[in-house]
Parts: structure tokens; C-alpha cells; sequence
């Protein structure tokens, strides 16, 4: 099956896409509705959300001086693995996985 990259494949004979024509040829700006008295209200809940977003993008992804005080754990040879507690970790987010996809 040949799939063409033209963004005016699949429309209907006598239909462009883009913005509708005037008589001169000259393309006019779609109607945004804003002289139509539409009106949007946002939540409090829309605000707290705005504010947590900005909070959280200041946040480091990661702790930076946790993953160096591992590193210098890890070379000095004081950093021990507990392999209980790995596992039960591992089991855990096997559950997880697992009842995700249920």
C-alpha cells in the first residue's frame, strides 16, 4: 500500500486544506470566537495545579549529593547491598507492573 506525505491526500475533490479563501484569492484568519462572548472559567484547582507544576520544575529529577555520596560509598568500599531488600523491592514493582496492566 503506497501512503503519500502530501497534506491534502484523503481530502474530498474540490476541498483545500488551510485557511478559507476570500473572493480576492487572499487567505482570512479563522474565526476565534472572541467577539461571540464565549467565556472560559478556570478552577482554584486549576491555579493550585499552575503552582505545583512550577514548583516541582524547579526540583532537581535527581539528587545530585545522594548520587555522590553513594559514588564515594561505592570507591571507598563501605557501600554493602542487602540482597533481601533488593529483591523485595524487585518483587514489589513486579506487583505493581502486574496489576497495571490488569
Amino acid at each position: 500500500m503506497k501512503v503519500e506525505n502530501s497534506p491534502k491526500s484523503g481530502l474530498p475533490l474540490g476541498i483545500s486544506g488551510g485557511a478559507p479563501k476570500t473572493s480576492k484569492g487572499v487567505a482570512s484568519p479563522p474565526n476565534t470566537g472572541a467577539g461571540s462572548g464565549a467565556r472560559v472559567q478556570l478552577s482554584a484547582l486549576s491555579s493550585q495545579l499552575q503552582t505545583i507544576e512550577s514548583q516541582m520544575a524547579d526540583m532537581p529529577v535527581v539528587d545530585a549529593a545522594r548520587v555522590a555520596e553513594i559514588r564515594l560509598a561505592i570507591a571507598e568500599g563501605r557501600f554493602k547491598v542487602n540482597p533481601n531488600v533488593v529483591a523485595d523491592h524487585l518483587l514489589q514493582t513486579a506487583r505493581e507492573l502486574w496489576h497495571a496492566r490488569q
